[in-house]
């Protein structure tokens, strides 16, 4: 900081160019390059306002040139001059929302101390039995903590809580006094505040505590202070530039609108160019409304055909299962009248053999011998000549009735 401040105190007595060599060429001074303050060039710099002062912000590390800064407020306005003017306007906010902070916490300040404390004062008495009640207990502490130790050694838990939770209660007690003798110490400094009848104030600029009714020499001198002094001119430069800059855009705006209705009578004149724009302007709302109503169509063909597309998910997931159902029912039919059919069969064969021992029951009541199968469809016939022809039409019926 200091090689900073001499090499710019040597700039201003000897120039910029005090180290270039005689037969060397000087580089023509340009605004738009980074070695120059910009806040200087816009209006002031902010570093220069509050030196020695408890807003001190330093010494500024760029060049502060009175011919670049004519450069500038002659230069055609450009993207990089407003972007100058944008960030000083920044800067300044900045260092403004600070002091508003500050101010607003000074005010605070004051409430409290004009606010009626708690309680009247102690006197001295009080606070001499007060002092008393809070060393005594604080050695009373001391020694609960002592044997609290000596009773953990020997490995007496329980006494050892219990002196710890008696010496946790004293510790309350002497935190209350304290207390009590803080609040009462608070109150005499505000009574003795008021007994001198010196009412402070906040300054609105800088954030300083002033004394209401102080002699005119002394706030005089704070009017004049660096401090103050620099927050005025801070808080006046972003006014008039906030100002200027909103005149500006009215202005912009104002000769918008006359090239814009210079236009149409140029095109057309009178009340015809007004009317064409206003069909115009209905052509391109109706076109726009067309346009919306097409894409809410377009979105409801979208929502209908991924209905359709779901439904017919929904539809063949149905067909599948219904499907699955009917080919299980049909396979346990199936398997049923197999089951039917085994069962009718073994109640035929039951009911044949029932019918063969019945017939060889009655041709044994009748006297004749009965005969014996031998081969699977045959039968073994007794030599009785005179039976043999009946005997052969009985066994051809038997044959027909089992097939």
């Amino acid at each position: 900081m200091a090689v900073l401040a001499a090499a710019q105190l040597l700039d201003e007595l000897m120039g910029r160019h005090r180290n270039t060599n005689p037969n060397e060429k000087l580089k023509k001074p340009n605004w738009e390059d980074p070695e120059y303050c910009k806040y200087y060039m816009v209006k002031f710099c902010p570093h220069d306002l509050f030196v020695n002062t408890r807003a001190d912000l330093g010494v500024c590390s760029k060049v502060h040139d009175d011919e670049v800064k004519a450069l500038f407020e002659k230069a055609e306005p450009s993207y990089k001059k407003a972007q100058h003017v944008e960030e000083f306007l920044r800067f300044c906010r900045h260092m403004i929302n600070d002091v508003e902070r500050k101010i607003m916490k000074g005010k605070q300040r004051l409430e409290l101390m004009n606010s009626k404390p708690e309680g009247p004062p102690m006197t001295q008495a009080q606070s001499e039995k007060n002092q008393e009640q809070v060393q005594l207990l604080s050695e009373k502490i001391s020694s609960l903590v002592q044997e609290a130790e000596e009773a953990g050694t020997r490995g007496d838990v329980e006494q050892a809580q219990g002196l710890m939770k008696l010496c946790d209660r004293l510790k309350e007690e002497k935190e209350q006094l304290l207390k009590q003798q803080e609040n009462s110490h608070w109150s005499m400094t505000a009574e003795l505040a008021a007994a001198q009848e010196k009412q402070m104030e906040v300054c609105p600029v800088c954030g300083a505590f002033l004394i209401v009714g102080d002699a005119q020499q002394r706030i005089d001198d704070h009017l004049s202070g660096k401090q103050h002094v620099g927050y005025f001119k801070l808080r006046q430069a972003y006014e008039e530039m906030n100002e200027a800059r909103e005149k500006e855009q009215q202005e912009k705006e104002r000769k918008r609108r006359e090239e814009r209705d210079r236009e149409r009578s140029s095109r057309g004149g009178g009340l015809g160019s007004d009317r064409r724009d206003r069909e115009r302007m209905e052509r391109d709302r109706e076109r726009d409304r067309d346009r919306s109503d097409r894409g809410d169509r377009d979105k409801d063909k979208d929502k209908d055909r991924e209905r359709h597309r779901s439904s017919r998910d929904d539809k063949s997931s149905r067909d599948e299962r219904n499907s699955r159902e009917e080919k299980n029912s049909r396979e346990e039919k199936n398997n049923r009248d197999e089951k039917g059919r085994h069962e009718e069969r073994d109640r035929d064969r039951e009911r044949e053999r029932e019918r063969e021992r019945d017939r060889d029951r009655e041709l044994g009541s009748h006297g004749k011998s009965p005969h014996q199968p031998t081969k699977r469809g045959t039968f073994e016939i007794k030599a009785n000549p005179e039976d043999q022809e009946q005997q052969t039409d009985e066994l051809q019926r038997l044959r027909g009735d089992i097939e």
